[in-house]
């Protein structure tokens, strides 16, 4: 994903206020200076006025875009060599792993002492696709209605480059091919040679720092590694709400296999 912001334009929105960077506990830092080599610091873009056709609800959101500040800095001094060099006509053949995720603000929660919070791994299949051979899309619309529901209302935070438990889209769809030969989701990974989840929650965490900071967090999920995660980056503030959605014929032996990893789902909640 080739990210690129005019310097002039990039002025105009950190003056206003739209363009921020964040330290791994949400401290606000000086955004116009270069980041220190390895820093987890990122990039925040918002908010961004956006009306949602998700859910029965369909609230309108405040959007933000997070970028880590080390790739953001890395993809602007590419796009400026080539600039300076007359070939923006490259840009379209540009590519770049730097992974953009998004915070949707829902409802007022700034002011509710334990907001809802959904961290929700990218999951192009069932998110964009509508595959039920999970029950990310059910999860992810269920999310968003639990959270305009609620009278503090809360936080969606989509992670970009979690697709399949982190292992990307490419290896993903191998391992749906030996699931169909009789392996379960995590045997499939490790056919690989790939991990059960490698997925990386530490963005997440400073996000919820900036967002929530101290307060007490409601986070729904099964899963006992992204519980882990967070609390081991400080969140220990946290209280796991099950969130349970989506089980159909199709996706029975996958949750079956989660549940067998230790994700907290009774056998009434998938049979």
């Amino acid at each position: 994903m080739f990210t690129y912001l005019n310097p002039e334009i990039r002025e105009r929105l950190i003056q206003k206020g739209k363009l921020v960077r964040i330290d791994a506990k949400g401290d606000l830092l000086n955004v116009r200076l270069a980041p220190m080599a390895g820093s987890a610091a990122l990039n925040l873009l918002g908010p961004i006025p956006l009306p949602l056709g998700r859910g029965g609800e369909q609230p309108t959101v405040d959007w933000y875009a997070a970028v880590r500040s080390t790739e953001l800095t890395e993809v602007e001094a590419l796009a400026s060599a080539l600039s300076d060099s007359g070939g923006q006509h490259l840009f379209s053949d540009l590519a770049s792993s730097m992974a953009v995720n998004s915070v949707l603000v829902i409802g007022n929660p700034t002011g509710s002492e334990a907001p809802l919070v959904r961290v929700h791994s990218s999951c192009l299949t069932g998110d964009v696709l509508g595959s039920r051979r999970c029950e990310c899309g059910p999860q992810l619309e269920a999310a968003i209605d639990r959270i305009a529901q609620d009278p503090g209302g809360g936080y969606l935070i989509y992670m970009a480059g979690h697709e399949g438990r982190g292992i990307g889209l490419w290896a993903k769809a191998a391992t749906y091919l030996l699931q169909d030969e009789g392996e379960d989701t995590y045997q499939a990974n490790r056919s690989l040679g790939l991990p059960d989840d490698s997925r990386d929650f530490s963005d997440a965490a400073t996000l919820l720092w900036y967002f929530v900071g101290n307060r007490r967090i409601r986070l729904l999920t099964n899963n006992p590694k992204k519980i882990a995660d967070l609390q081991a980056a400080g969140l220990t503030q946290l209280t796991a709400v099950k969130h349970v959605v989506g089980v159909e014929d199709s996706n029975r032996r996958y949750l079956r296999a989660k549940a067998s990893w230790g994700h907290r789902f009774n056998p009434e909640d998938i049979d």
